[in-house]
């Protein structure tokens, strides 16, 4: 096997070329082999000449792709490294562009040949890259061979630094789109991360507007893609789609109506709701894969959350075991699901046949407000909502202050008084 020995600044490359070009004609003979082995030694060693760093790249990274199979993973790992490292030769930005898509648009090219390797490689190039959109580049080139090469695990913990990303590589909204929806094909790939991709999907559709009627008419099947993930999700309660121009757009779409009434149903609505519209839509529910079983469980729940917010804090068995539909026997082992999905805090009165609702800690805001339970949207209602409930504990707080400070005066008064009447008790003896 023939072996990359650098003795010069130039002869890496130059190495890489003949050893390359070796593989892909090994089978040809001597005769037919040595020509074109030359030929292309002699191109390379004038885009050296030259300082042509860009047709350089091109001719090594093809060269290196023809045969890449035949390479072991150290060779090719070796062989990338060399040619990645021309990004450092570039004449100009727009060169370092075009030579990183020359490079990574080759490397994810055969994605289920040593797919985390290439993976590897994609992450060297980025590293050695200063270029900003550059850098973008290579990572959207990473998500892609993530998904064709089933590699993913290596790419997912870098999610967690998204938005800092996002910072350094200062992308159009155009762009940053593309990227939220390549991160949510990655996550969907593994199905204990679907929190996680319906968070991207829906970043995702944030970026659409109603300014242009045509582009937000892209968003539609991811739209609904979302609609139905949610749906579907055992474990995910509230969302932000429903007000969302790309998933309200839906609404008014002859196909796509009921997907959006069916998520207007799980956000704002009971249980009756939806058994109603699934006797009028049971066809739409089957051709999105959805289960009625558990569509009726979330149901359930979300109409006990529903329960909780209207009922002032204490709900009858009764209003429980009509609304969700169950016997009476069944209706503290919903409350207990409840509670375990932690959507209520709550305590039972099984004499008086109520729950009583209880306050429980704003996780957000570390205050203690009056939040009773889960809220299942969070629109402009529950911010007016949160608006008045600090303000309440704002003034509240202020009260306190004020008292507190009054009693500090008074007591400072008394104290003082106390040790003058001592003093002069003292004198006169």
């Amino acid at each position: 096997m023939t072996t990359i020995v650098p003795t010069s600044e130039e002869d890496p490359f130059l190495a890489v070329v003949q050893f390359t070009s070796q593989l892909a004609w090994a089978d040809a003979g001597p005769e037919a082999a040595e020509p074109e082995i030359s030929r292309l030694c002699r191109e390379a060693e004038e885009s050296i000449v030259a300082g042509k760093w860009l047709e350089l790249a091109s001719l090594m990274v093809t060269s290196a792709e023809l045969v890449s199979s035949k390479m072991s993973e150290k060779d090719l790992e070796c062989t990338y490294t060399i040619i990645c490292s021309l990004v450092k030769n570039a004449n100009s930005p727009e060169d370092v562009l075009e030579m990183v898509n020359a490079i990574s648009s080759k490397v994810v090219q055969q994605p289920n040949d040593k797919a985390s390797l290439r993976l590897k490689i994609l992450f060297n190039l980025y590293n050695l890259l200063d270029h900003p959109y550059a850098r973008f580049q290579v990572y959207m080139k990473s998500l892609t061979l993530a998904v064709e090469g089933k590699v993913t695990e290596y790419v997912v913990p870098s999610f967690k630094k998204i938005d800092n990303f996002l910072k350094e590589w200062n992308v159009d909204s155009k762009d940053q789109r593309e990227l939220f929806l390549a991160i949510a094909k990655v996550l969907r790939e593994n199905k204990s991360l679907v929190k996680e991709s319906l968070n991207f999907l829906t970043k995702y559709l944030a970026t659409f507007s109603n300014d242009d009627a045509q582009v937000l008419g892209e968003a539609k099947e991811e739209a609904v893609r979302a609609v139905i993930e949610f749906v579907k999700a055992s474990s995910i309660f509230q969302c932000d789609l429903l007000d969302l121009p790309a998933v309200a757009q839906l609404e008014k779409d002859t196909k796509y109506a009921p997907v959006y009434q069916l998520l207007k149903i799980f956000l704002t609505q009971r249980l009756n709701a939806y058994s109603e519209f699934k006797a009028a839509n049971s066809e739409c529910l089957q051709s999105y894969g959805l289960v009625d079983e558990d569509c009726v469980t979330k149901m359930r729940l979300l109409s006990l959350v529903d329960l909780a917010s209207d009922e002032s804090g204490k709900i009858p068995y009764t209003s429980i075991k009509d609304t969700l539909q169950v016997k009476e026997e069944e209706v503290e082992l919903w409350i207990v699901k409840a509670i375990t999905a932690k959507l209520i805090d709550c305590k039972m009165d099984q004499m008086n046949q109520v729950v009583i609702v209880r306050q429980v800690l704003s996780i957000e805001t570390f205050l203690l407000i009056d939040i009773r339970c889960s809220e299942r949207e969070f629109g402009s209602k529950q911010w007016q909502s949160l608006r008045t409930k600090l303000a309440t504990w704002r003034d509240n707080i202020g009260n306190v202050i004020s008292t507190i400070e009054s009693n500090k005066v008074t007591e400072e008064g008394s104290q003082s008084s106390s040790s003058t009447a001592a003093i002069q008790g003292l004198s006169v003896r």
